[in-house]
């Protein structure tokens, strides 16, 4: 007997990929369980799928970032905390954080598979007897306009956002005078592709840092948050620093505001989402 649930969740997390640094990404999980029925004539009641499947893949993946093993060689593990220093395409970033704002996984990149396995993996374990596999499927929104894909760290939430590179892959809707215009969403989404936001405030003079150390071209991030103290240092050429925080309220209000600069005399809409179905809307 199979049971399935489309759409269980959505996965919003940052990986770590050798070629392009830390990735934003938001992945639809679908599941299908193979099982025996139980003694309610059923293979899994659906409030415990929804609450116990989705709880783990909430503690285990969703809003970390997730570090291929291949790379683990170049991590540093202390005292319940998580350090890395990589160049990627060029450029630099290096992250201490505490260790559950990160997810290890088997490969030598983050990919669904990988991804897939691993999630397996942790899931498992947790189910009844009469359940004897687990189908998962990782799949991205499927692409109605230009998108990007970002990471941040937001250090007043109370939640698992505070973690310093966690991400989301967002589309990005843009209309002057009520008239879409892709030609503005698309500049946006080419300028932010695989971008890292990071907020004014969160700045720090390099020579602060405690765990990781910034290279001549990076901007140094860090922040205590009811987590931990984070850092961060990154590339400027990979970084966008707003004068607000990045949440996607203020993500939507400052890219108004930018366009707003350029077309003065237009009415300004943005619409930005925060992964997958989600976001805020700004006008100027």
């Amino acid at each position: 007997m199979l049971l399935f649930v489309d759409s269980l969740t959505v996965i919003d997390f940052s990986y770590l990929c050798p070629r392009r640094g830390a990735v934003g990404e938001s992945w639809i999980t679908d599941i299908v369980l193979h099982g025996e029925l139980n003694e309610e004539s059923m293979v899994l009641d659906f409030a415990k799928v929804k609450k116990q499947i989705k709880r783990i893949i909430d503690e285990k993946l969703d809003h970390k970032l997730a570090v291929p093993s291949g790379l683990v060689c170049n991590a540093k593990h202390s005292e319940g905390r998580f350090g890395f220093d990589m160049q990627f395409d060029g450029n630099h970033l290096a992250m201490n954080a505490p260790e559950e704002a990160v997810c290890v996984v088997e490969g030598d990149e983050i990919n669904a598979a990988n991804a897939i396995a691993y999630l397996k993996s942790v899931i498992m374990p947790h189910m009844p007897e009469n359940v004897k596999d687990l189908d998962i499927t990782l799949r991205p929104e499927a692409a109605t306009g230009f998108y990007y894909h970002y990471s941040h760290g937001l250090k007043k939430h109370d939640g698992n956002c505070q973690r310093i590179i966690h991400g989301h892959r967002s589309l990005i809707g843009v209309k002057l005078n009520d008239i879409s215009m892709p030609r503005l969403q698309k500049q946006w989404a080419d300028k932010w592709q695989d971008i890292y936001l990071g907020s004014e405030e969160d700045l720090i003079d390099p020579s602060l840092l405690k765990y990781v150390t910034a290279q001549d071209k990076d901007y140094a991030f860090a922040y205590t948050s009811s987590q931990g103290y984070f850092e961060l240092a990154v590339s400027k050429s990979r970084c966008d620093i707003l004068p607000c925080d990045t949440t996607v309220e203020c993500i939507a209000e400052y890219l108004a505001g930018q366009i707003k600069l350029q077309n003065p005399h237009d009415k300004v809409e943005v619409r930005a989402y925060e992964g997958v179905g989600k976001g805020a809307i700004a006008y100027a």
